[in-house]
């Protein structure tokens, strides 16, 4: 229990205790002869929470989003009884910052959280940052981590220090192992996890998907009777790819294919035992991915077409991920959502779900409820705002415009003869020279720059650009920002706040 994350210890004893007081209220109500719809309307039931997140799955890697070579009827399934987000945004295009965000609903940036965390690193997710599952747990909720989390791998990081009940999975990314092809004699074994102890190492990861999704569906079995959320985080389809022999061979697409089949299978299985315990109604169920393809693992890697460029880039490549979300009765069926939202703004759109109280200290995302109901909202945002690198602030999104700032990304060179063994090709470095203009409206795949039509729409996403650099800072400009935070850095125990 995080006991600094409240202004009071009075309102943490009454959000911790609210269940218990909850029963006690509806003993009395019953004991008066209060009708079932009474209670119903001063109880409303919680929501459970399902979120399912990919590791470096392209926009296109989904059969509702254009997949080639592969089927995904599950999925396909789901965005027919729920909802299809098309402009769905990761503010960081790479695996700890990615998650930092979705956890906590704020740019992993102003949380001191960069790139890609490996077993060298000494510090992690702060513990006084809340995460969803901190969020809920003081709710009554049961919480549970399947899979990769990378925020951390040392004690005072693990999940169990951050909301969740229990964990079982990987403190990191799959390839952060001996058998890395660049990088062979770097990494230790590969660490499985039971909580905070280590069950094995890992050599082969063939089963890796299958015990991610028993495990997850009997989390759901086991906390049936309550509310519950549950974070089910693959770590496929980051290379090294995997599969097991019920996917193996089974698309035209090679093991890229059968992994996403594998995967899609995985999200059959967890909407299944919903049904099969009778909670589909009071579940919202949320699939996304971390970020856009590792392009240059070649066709071990998916594909974002017809977006531009792929994984650590802010172009849409990156960061435009595919996003589905379920709740039949309360999300409308075969929706199609063409707002732009983030994964910042899941946790406090949860918190309005939930009834839960929001973080005392800045968060970045806001609720999206309304543009989950399928309606015409438009988004509560004015601006995203996509950093990379050591806080370096590198583009704006504001409705359909993209800005972005002069900066060096990767990409692969034009001609380069792509692999298919596993092995990735280098990138190249290419420099942004100056600000560049896109109308995603019209131009899906930032082909034009369009800055010299728009001068107006330049001068105000520049000056939401500086309001950005005063909050979080731009390193590339030396600004430091003024509501960042550090993270959680190890030295025997956590640093404290």
């Amino acid at each position: 229990m995080k006991l600094t994350i409240n202004s009071g210890m009075g309102l943490y004893l009454l959000k911790s205790t609210r269940p218990l007081i909850y029963t006690l209220w509806v003993l009395l109500i019953a004991a008066c002869g209060s009708t079932e719809e009474q209670q119903e309307t001063i109880l409303p039931q919680q929501p459970n929470v399902v979120i399912i997140f990919t590791d470096d799955q392209g926009y296109q890697d989904v059969g509702v989003f254009g997949a080639k070579g592969f089927e995904t009827p599950h999925l396909d399934k789901m965005a027919a009884e729920g909802i299809q987000f098309t402009h769905f945004y990761v503010p960081h295009a790479v695996c700890s910052a990615s998650r930092a965000s979705l956890l906590t609903g704020c740019y992993a940036n102003r949380l001191g959280i960069f790139g890609a965390l490996d077993h060298t690193a000494q510090h992690g997710l702060h513990p006084d940052e809340v995460t969803i599952a901190d969020m809920l747990k003081s709710e009554g909720y049961a919480t549970g981590m399947v899979g990769k989390w990378h925020l951390g791998h040392l004690d005072p990081f693990l999940p169990t220090e951050q909301g969740f009940d229990e964990f079982f999975g990987l403190p990191y990314s799959n390839d952060m192992w001996p058998h890395h092809p660049e990088n062979p004699n770097y990494y230790p074994p590969l660490p499985l996890y039971e909580n905070r102890d280590v069950v094995d190492t890992l050599d082969d990861q063939s089963l890796l998907t299958t015990w991610y999704t028993e495990k997850a569906v009997d989390f759901i079995g086991r906390n049936k009777d309550q509310p519950f959320f549950l974070y089910l985080a693959h770590n496929m389809p980051h290379v090294p790819l995997f599969v097991s022999d019920k996917f193996a061979g089974k698309s035209q697409r090679g093991i890229y294919g059968d992994v996403i089949m594998e995967i899609d299978w995985s999200v059959g299985q967890v909407l299944e035992a919903l049904k099969k315990h009778g909670l589909e109604e009071n579940t919202l169920v949320v699939f996304t991915s971390d970020n856009g393809p590792w392009l240059s693992y070649g066709t071990h890697s998916g594909s974002a077409e017809p977006l531009r460029e792929g994984k650590g880039t802010s172009w849409e490549g990156g960061i435009r991920v595919p996003t589905i979300m379920k709740w039949p009765g309360k999300i409308p069926a075969a929706e199609v959502q063409q707002q732009p939202a983030m994964t910042i703004d899941l946790l406090p759109t949860i918190a309005h779900l939930s009834g839960a109280a929001l973080p005392d200290h800045v968060i970045d995302g806001k609720n999206i409820w309304p543009l989950m109901e399928g309606n015409d909202a438009a988004s509560p945002h004015e601006a995203y705002y996509i950093y990379y690198n050591r806080n370096e602030l590198q583009s704006v999104l504001m409705g359909h415009w993209k800005l972005y700032f002069p900066h060096t990304y990767r990409s692969l060179e034009p001609d380069v003869e792509i692999r298919d063994d596993g092995i990735p090709v280098k990138y190249r470095a290419v420099k942004l020279e100056h600000m560049e203009l896109y109308d995603l409206e019209n131009d899906i795949s930032e082909t034009t720059n369009v800055i010299e039509e728009h001068p107006e729409v330049v001068e105000r996403m520049v000056a939401l650009a500086e309001n950005a650099r005063g909050d979080m800072g731009d390193a590339l400009k030396g600004i430091e920002g003024k509501n960042n935070r550090e993270p959680g850095k190890f030295a025997g125990v956590p640093v404290k706040r």
